[in-house]
């Protein structure tokens, strides 16, 4: 009985594993399944899984590259615009230095003196007569004494013929007189002429004012002297029966070329006199005239160039500095793009590689 239970068990422990083979021979075809899949994994999933990787990774990277790029393309952007503001500064610089070349600007200053030396009082009389010439102070003239009468001639004076500079055959004559010079005292020069009956509607004395007395005093030539001064001095008028008070102003102006010219500026008031001399003796014509410096300062006139070399040569060197440093960077900055860039191409082509 025995036996026959030990011989039942083997032959049911045979007949399991008999069964198991038997089971066995379709498990290969997974098996199979795995190894085929297994060259598909490393062929088709991994490199897939590479490639999102190699993304997350290089995008921050390629990122900061462009924002590098664009930076530096704004920065060649910026200097390439200075360097065009800076060469228009310095073609206008040029220009505008050019043209305070050709049109100097008028500098007016004021000399003070002392004591300004006699100027020339050229008087054109024609048939009047001097009857009297004082030099007065502080602007104090007494009244007068026996008007229409030769009184005292205190001036010095010069009398001169010459021909006229314009037309040479009409004859000039003028009396020359000595004007005042001493301004702080308010000197004045007062003169007194007489006409007798003329036919004329109006009655009037020339004259023309000249720098210096002691000039046309000295000359060896007098009447070319004065042929020249009527050339280039202005000529003014008084009438007869007024007091003409003329008060001289003396301005000097320097051209370009270093020629000084002078030249006097004048103020008058004129003032009626009252004739009270006895009917009879009122068909001579009365002329008044007195001559006063306006005041101690000479006025000088001069043509400056208001442009200074130095200071466009100054600008000049600071845009070209600027420019040069522009450019300098701009290199650079070429520069720095191709070599990024180059580091750029060799990292994906040393990338290409890795992954093949």
């Amino acid at each position: 009985m025995a036996s026959a239970m030990i011989r039942k068990e083997i032959s049911r422990s045979y007949q399991e594993l008999y069964d198991d083979i038997e089971q066995e021979p379709p498990s290969p075809e997974p098996l199979e399944e795995t190894e085929q899949e297994d060259p598909n994994l490393n062929g088709t999933i991994l490199p897939g899984l590479y490639d999102e990787d190699e993304t997350r990774n290089s995008s921050p990277r390629l990122n900061k590259n462009c924002l590098k790029n664009v930076f530096a393309v704004i920065l060649i952007f910026i200097y390439l615009l200075l360097m065009a503001v800076a060469a228009f500064l310095a073609y206008q610089t040029i220009n505008d230095f050019l043209e305070k070349l050709k049109h100097p600007v008028m500098s007016v200053s004021y000399k003070e003196v002392l004591e300004y030396d006699a100027p020339g009082i050229a008087l054109f009389p024609g048939m009047a007569q001097l009857l009297s010439c004082k030099h007065y102070f502080h602007d104090h003239i007494p009244p007068l004494e026996n008007p229409g009468q030769f009184g005292k001639i205190d001036c010095k004076t010069e009398e001169i013929n010459y021909t006229h500079p314009f037309t040479n055959q009409t004859m000039r004559h003028a009396l020359i007189v000595r004007g005042p010079t001493k301004v702080r005292q308010r000197e004045v020069v007062f003169l007194q002429f007489r006409l007798n009956q003329t036919e004329q509607d109006f009655t009037a004395i020339d004259y023309l004012l000249f720098f210096s007395f002691q000039e046309f005093h000295n000359s060896a030539d007098k009447a070319q002297f004065m042929k020249d001064c009527e050339s280039s001095y202005s000529m003014w008028t008084f009438s007869g029966g007024f007091r003409t008070w003329v008060k001289m102003a003396l301005v000097t102006t320097t051209e370009e070329d270093g020629n000084r010219s002078v030249e006097f500026r004048q103020e008058s008031s004129v003032v009626s006199y009252n004739d009270r001399r006895q009917p009879s003796e009122r068909s001579d014509r009365l002329f008044f005239v007195v001559f006063e410096w306006k005041d101690p300062f000479i006025q000088e006139v001069q043509d400056i160039v208001t442009g200074n070399p130095w200071n466009m040569i100054a600008i000049l060197c600071g845009i070209f500095l600027a420019l040069f440093k522009a450019a300098d960077f701009a290199k650079f900055s070429i520069k720095w793009m191709i070599k990024i860039r180059k580091r750029q191409l060799r990292n994906r082509t040393r990338e290409l590689k890795d992954i093949s």
